[in-house]
């Protein structure tokens, strides 16, 4: 609503709700008084999205199949330096092997853009800035036109095995003595 068509009355009402609130809200009277000094009201922060801590359960048990079925962490914590390409290599197919196997069993994955690596595309105002990262020059506002680099992966669907009251999921893989 414009200013100018505030009626009398109504900036009378406006008036003396605002010298409650000023002798009510000391914060509010040093705005007030600011505002009326010619300053500028600073823009407001955006409000930043509440954290909440997740349990560590689900990605452990993951870690724990990724181990099971593939040697992930075995291979992640040997030192590779030591080897050969050809064997690191080697080594490798074997870990991407199980990790791949773990993955199409327990995740669904699909690409988080159809379109193929390579292609120029627009991103319009509003985008979920949490699928798509802007990188390169980035100025202005959306919408954006770039080349995609990479579709990006969203997991849609997630179905891990049940896990026994009082089972210890930090153990990854319990150690094994042979006897």
């Amino acid at each position: 609503m414009s200013d100018s068509l505030l009626s009398v009355f109504k900036r009378l009402i406006l008036a003396l709700r605002a010298v409650g609130r000023i002798l009510a809200d000391p914060g509010f009277a040093a705005g007030v008084l600011r505002l009326e000094q010619g300053e500028t009201p600073a823009p407001a922060e955006p409000a930043r999205p509440a954290l909440r801590e997740t349990p560590p359960d689900s990605a452990l048990q993951l870690l724990a199949l990724l181990q099971q079925e593939g040697r992930f962490v075995d291979f992640l914590q040997e030192n590779v330096t030591a080897y050969s390409d050809a064997d690191i290599g080697g080594a490798a197919r074997v870990v991407h092997e199980g990790c791949r196997k773990v993955v199409h069993d327990y995740l669904q994955i699909k690409p988080v853009c159809e379109e193929a690596e390579g292609v120029r595309l627009t991103l319009p105002a509003g985008f979920d800035a949490t699928a798509v990262r802007l990188t390169g020059n980035v100025v202005g506002q959306a919408p954006f036109t770039g080349t995609l680099m990479h579709r990006g992966w969203r997991v849609i669907g997630i179905t891990l095995p049940k896990v026994a009251e009082g089972h210890d999921v930090r153990v990854l893989a319990p150690a094994e003595v042979e006897l």
